[in-house]
């Protein structure tokens, strides 16, 4: 075993993500069988100390093929009615395989908003954790009854990393239909090969990686994006096919399966965490050379006077990006005024926003707490 995948045979927290391919036998319907199996596997790493929290795909997969429907929709309220009818079966079918083990488990649907506001991330954040400590296992999916924008964008590689921010997970398990991620798509390249391991901020990962199937919405580019998300709060990722037997328990004793991705850096602090795994950016602020330099070098707050332009639409407390004056990426963080106000105060001294709007929220546009750098 080598000393980075025996990171996984003394980790105690996992996330673990079935995509919709597997689930559904690749759109034929729920595979009981291999569903059963997969559970054998979770209940058993709970046997070996394994706190696990099981992200599972197959809801809309499942609800197509009850409907009938061999294509997926486009109209995002038949992709609600899918969900709706999908969710079902997929709970029903869990909650069988683990009552064999004498294992509870819960239910818990998540979107994108619950772990973009502080207050909601907190909430399922305690919820998650007190399931944990009761030995619970919690079955979480994307709540694709109620979202519009995020079955259209969203995908549960994603997920799966940001819940393992709010668990606090330091491994995420992405199964997939493919062994892991090659330096080739091997369904057209013969000489494709399985990447083992590599860096989560290895440009190679991103250039390699390809797209998804009719039926889920992920791919390899979702992820590697997934792995270097789980970095930020440094989660090692794990890219394997879940069609090789006891592929967990394999992974769990260390064996080269499928691809593991490294963070590059140390976990971040809670809050910081959250911040990273913000999804909604709101807008857009330009900084000077001197505010950069603060940010980057120095540790320091965004002030208003380091500010050169302000664009979006977007409210106090929202995500905005901090980019230079080329437009390089450097962090992001919550705004303390809405871009109007923002758009006032660019240029001036802290001392000025009273007089120049009226009222004083901070001193600072983006408050270096409230900021995570990239």
């Amino acid at each position: 075993m080598s000393q980075d995948r025996n990171i996984l045979a003394k980790s105690r927290k996992w996330v673990v993500k079935i995509g919709s391919a597997l689930l559904t036998d690749d759109g034929r319907g729920l595979d009981y069988q291999a569903i059963g199996r997969w559970v054998d596997q979770l209940v058993a790493l709970k046997a070996q100390g394994v706190d696990v929290v099981l992200v599972s795909s197959g809801a809309i997969a499942e609800g197509m093929t009850r409907l009938g429907w061999n294509k997926r929709p486009a109209q995002v309220y038949r992709l609600q009615a899918a969900a709706a009818v999908g969710q079902m079966g997929l709970v029903q079918v869990y909650e069988a395989n683990f009552d064999r083990h004498n294992t509870r488990t819960a239910q818990v649907l998540l979107t994108h908003e619950d772990l973009s506001d502080r207050k909601r991330y907190l909430n399922a954040r305690g919820t998650l954790c007190t399931l944990l400590e009761l030995g619970v296992v919690p079955v979480v999916n994307e709540n694709d009854t109620v979202i519009t924008d995020e079955i259209k964008f969203g995908d549960n590689d994603t997920l799966a990393a940001l819940v393992a921010n709010l668990v606090e997970a330091e491994v995420v398990v992405l199964l997939t239909d493919q062994l892991g991620l090659f330096s080739a798509d091997p369904r057209e390249d013969e000489n494709a090969t399985l990447i083992s391991q590599a860096k989560a901020d290895d440009p190679m990962i991103a250039s390699v990686a390809g797209a998804g199937g009719v039926f889920g919405r992920g791919g390899m580019v979702t992820k590697v994006r997934a792995a270097k998300l789980a970095a930020r709060s440094g989660a090692v990722t794990v890219i394997a096919s879940g069609r090789v037997g006891d592929v967990l328990l394999k992974i769990r004793a260390g064996q080269e399966l499928g691809t593991l991705i490294l963070p590059s850096r140390s976990p971040l602090v809670a809050r910081k965490q959250w911040l990273a795994g913000q999804l909604q950016i709101r807008g857009t602020v330009v900084v000077d050379d001197g505010a950069r330099e603060a940010l980057q070098q120095r540790g320091k707050s965004l002030l208003p006077a380091g500010v050169k332009s302000v664009s979006g639409a977007f409210s106090r407390g929202d995500m905005v990006l901090i980019v230079d004056e080329l437009g390089v990426e450097l962090a992001r963080g919550l705004v303390n005024y809405a871009a109007d106000q923002a758009r006032s105060i660019i240029g001036m001294s802290s001392a000025m926003i009273q007089q120049t709007i009226g009222f004083v929220n901070e001193d600072e546009l983006v408050h270096r707490d409230n900021f995570v750098l990239v």
